[in-house]
């Protein structure tokens, strides 16, 4: 059978669904599998593109891309493909493309306005390369800080991680589908992939009902509501189901109470890893048969479930209707999408003019993912100064990217990203000497680690990348005399520490906190110098600091900061830029404290470790200003509420020192007395004000009643009836906030 141009999925007039119906009626059995599959497009094409028709490649080229599009004009069909990619702060796998702060870092901003513009900016740079889809956001919630993913998330709050994914959601996908910059949305991992057992990645997660309504689904629903094309599946398993099989979060949930209609893909191998892995599926043909009837849609690059989907069928484990659910939603995606009548191929033009061209944009998120935790009024720096830079990320250009970056192993950019695009903090530090005038010496310091080839092989079975070896790095006595040096001739030192891109990532959860190799003594030694000493924490999640730290003048963290991180740093240490960072996420002050998290419900007795505290370092929202905000006059427009209506809160900010502040005014909300055992307070709203020096503004904060919410006995989100607090302030700390009463009814 030859191509029929006069087919009526080919007649753009015609709706969508009649498009599909009519496509969906002329495919066989073996076309919907391969509409089925995604594949790594650094394999055989030909076998996968031209020969079993698969829908979807990822981890391609524009070349590539053009020999796909060239391969499926050669099949019967002629069903365009999607293209795909891990475009998760920026196109990493495009050299030049520009690389923002990570997920982590960005939700430092609170600011949903500022990820819509990141977003949208990453859509156009995405689209020229003919790419139409990213696995991003990342709404999984951070909880044990070991993971090596916490960098890929917005932090721990529910509220932050829903507003920011929706915003990102918004920015990707544009004036909708047929916008040609649009680029398709993915919410991943549904759900519950971060609840990890000892911070190790992919763990079996303790989930329960109530537990997953409480605190993981809640994002997803946000995002599903907003309209996000796409969901990606974790890996892990729940209560022995993996979740590529888990019917009642697929069915019940997804599609069921919250009628969600886009397409569902698994992650990397799910199914194949259900047989390989898991071992809880014989062969690939009841791993097939068992993600169909699932209700999956896409398979991530599992190239043996189109033998065993086919089996399946022969075997009676399927019938051939089966795949027709699946591969309508995957083909009105495509038919939305525009792509038979534009394939959205590679464009030379648009990639010159738009690749890497947001800068600007990526300056403004990079200088407020930055958090001022300490400073004893060190900061802001007055040149001229003798500066001494001491510390091995000084000038890690890997680390100031982090992970999915292109030198982090996920992408083939060994060398990683142009230098000339990046910013060291050491770059940013020496051009703002060089404009004021000052020195400034340099000396690494201390190594992080070691690495080693892993002694099982280079790859995993399913072909991804088996993380080496990691061992600390021994103290360099050396490299620790050059730094002391450096401190005793300086008038302050800049101790920019933190971990590297070795200690980032899928696969590279740490079993510690603590700042490796030679690190610890570092601080150790130019703190004893007596010098001013301002630690950066650059790193891809909280670490513990040592007990020299209580010393520091100043700290701040750069949650890996992207291209213009050290320029948005060097200007924020020398007062030309205000802090704005607020913690998306808790500072544990040991690794004994994990999880650490703000809404953990309290039980226990005492607020204390036998041997140790139970306070954080730092808490969800804590940052800090070159001036002081006093928070006063809290009241309510009215305290007797129902269910439809809108708390409607009052606060007065007051700035008391010399500089302007931009305050978050953060909303938090108890219930008072639960049916079932609930956090003490919850994020419910949050919203920027700038206050000039010696002035006074009344905020505004508004939180509908109806999402002041607990998850009951029963897993029902509720409002339940009785008394309820407002609470207002810079950060969840309970001694930072204001509290008004008032009263459901």
């Amino acid at each position: 059978m030859t191509f029929d141009p006069t087919a009526s999925y080919l007649d753009s007039s015609l709706p969508v669904p009649e498009r599909v119906s009519d496509l969906l009626g002329r495919m066989t059995l073996a076309e919907k599998v391969g509409q089925m599959m995604q594949i790594d497009a650094r394999g055989d094409l030909d076998a996968f593109v031209r020969e079993r028709t698969v829908g979807s490649i990822l981890h391609t080229s524009p070349a590539r891309i053009r020999e796909a599009y060239e391969l499926t004009r050669q099949t019967r069909l002629r069903i365009p493909l999607l293209v795909g990619e891990d475009c998760i702060h920026g196109h990493s796998f495009w050299p030049g493309a520009t690389i923002f702060p990570t997920q982590l870092g960005m939700a430092a901003s609170f600011n949903p306005d500022l990820m819509r513009r990141f977003a949208r900016a990453t859509a156009v740079e995405v689209a020229a390369t003919g790419t139409h889809w990213t696995f991003s956001p990342v709404l999984c919630v951070a909880r044990d800080l070991r993971w090596g993913r916490v960098d890929e998330t917005f932090g721990e709050d529910l509220h932050l991680i829903g507003e920011l994914a929706a915003a990102v959601v918004e920015g990707y996908q544009g004036d909708g589908l047929a916008d040609p910059t649009a680029i398709l949305a993915t919410a991943k991992h549904f759900a519950g992939y971060s609840e990890t057992q000892g911070g190790r990645d992919a763990s079996e997660a303790d989930i329960s009902h109530r537990k997953m309504r409480s605190w993981f689904l809640p994002p997803f629903e946000r995002v599903a509501r907003a309209g996000c094309a796409t969901f990606m599946l974790g890996y892990q398993t729940t209560d022995g189901i993996p979740v590529t099989l888990n019917e009642w979060l697929l069915t019940d949930v997804l599609r069921g109470e919250w009628g969600y209609t886009g397409t569902l893909i698994t992650d990397w191998d799910n199914v194949g890893r259900m047989v390989w892995e898991q071992k809880i599926q014989p062969d690939y043909a009841h791993a097939a048969a068992a993600a169909v009837k699932a209700g999956n849609d896409m398979v991530m690059t599992t190239p043996k479930f189109y033998e065993g989907a086919q089996e399946a069928v022969e075997l009676g484990l399927l019938d051939e209707g089966a795949f027709d659910r699946a591969v309508a939603r995957i083909l009105t995606l495509k038919f939305e999408f525009g792509l038979f009548e534009n394939p959205r191929l590679p464009s030379e033009e648009l990639i010159v003019q738009a690749v890497g061209s947001h800068q600007d944009l990526n300056l403004e998120v990079a200088r407020e993912s930055l958090v001022l935790l300490e400073n004893d009024g060190t900061l802001p720096l007055a040149a001229p100064l003798r500066v001494a830079v001491v510390g091995p990320v000084a000038d890690d250009v890997d680390c100031l990217l982090g992970d999915w970056a292109g030198a982090s192993g996920q992408a083939d950019l060994p060398g990683g990203q142009p230098r000339e695009m990046s910013t060291t903090p050491l770059d940013g530090i020496r051009a703002v000497i060089a404009e004021q005038g000052g020195e400034v010496a340099y000396a690494r310091g201390a190594e992080i680690v070691d690495v080693t080839p892993h002694p099982d092989g280079p790859y995993h079975p399913d072909g991804q990348p088996r993380m080496p070896v990691i061992e600390p790095s021994p103290i360099d006595q050396a490299q620790l005399d050059e730094a002391v040096a450096a401190a005793e001739g300086s008038d302050v030192v800049v101790a920019v520490v933190g971990d590297n891109i070795y200690l980032v990532g899928e696969g590279r959860s740490t079993a510690t906190l603590n700042l490796m190799g030679g690190q610890e003594a570092l601080l150790d030694a130019v703190i004893a110098t007596g010098k001013p000493v301002v630690i950066v924490l650059l790193a891809s999640k909280p670490l513990v600091l040592p007990p020299s730290a209580e010393k520091a003048a100043a700290i701040v963290w750069a949650a890996n900061p992207g291209m213009k991180g050290g320029q948005a740093l060097a200007e924020l240490l020398f007062g030309e830029i205000e802090p704005v960072g607020r913690l998306p996420i808790t500072f544990a002050r040991h690794v004994g404290q994990q999880p650490t998290y703000y809404a953990q419900i309290r039980g226990q007795h005492g607020d204390r470790y036998a041997d140790l505290t139970q306070d954080p370092a730092w808490a969800f929202g804590e940052g800090r200003s070159y001036t002081t905000v006093e928070y006063s006059d809290l009241v309510l427009d009215a305290t007797e509420l129902g269910v439809d209506d809108t708390v409607v809160g009052r606060v007065t900010l007051t700035n008391t020192g010399a500089r302007p502040a931009r305050e978050t005014v953060q909303a938090y909300v108890r219930d008072e007395v639960t049916s079932a055992s609930w956090a003490d307070r919850e994020l419910k709203a949050f919203t920027h004000a700038w206050v000039q020096p010696g002035e006074s503004v009344e905020v505004e904060v508004r939180v509908p009643v109806s999402a002041c919410t607990i998850v009951d006995a029963r897993a029902n989100r509720i409002v339940e009836p009785g008394a309820f607090s407002l609470l207002v302030g810079p950060s969840s700390r309970t001694t930072d906030l204001l509290v008004a009463p008032f009263v459901v009814g």
